[in-house]
């Protein structure tokens, strides 16, 4: 196998890598789109009350 093939396979199979990577968000879990702060002034061991978001359908939802 010379290097240019080799180089094709390893760019071939990084680039689902890559593309599956993308495929998420990091950080808490909140309501997208919220820009509201987060709270840190509240006192440990009391509720927040969060509000209601309606639940739409997304394309991938049944392979979750």
């Amino acid at each position: 196998m010379t290097f240019t093939k080799a180089a094709r396979l390893a760019l071939l199979l990084a680039i689902p890598g890559l593309v599956l990577v993308g495929c998420g968000r990091k950080g808490d879990l909140d309501r997208p789109g919220s820009t509201a702060p987060i709270n840190t002034l509240t006192p440990a061991g009391t509720v927040e009350q969060k509000e209601q978001v309606d639940d739409r359908r997304f394309l991938l939802d049944p392979l979750l």
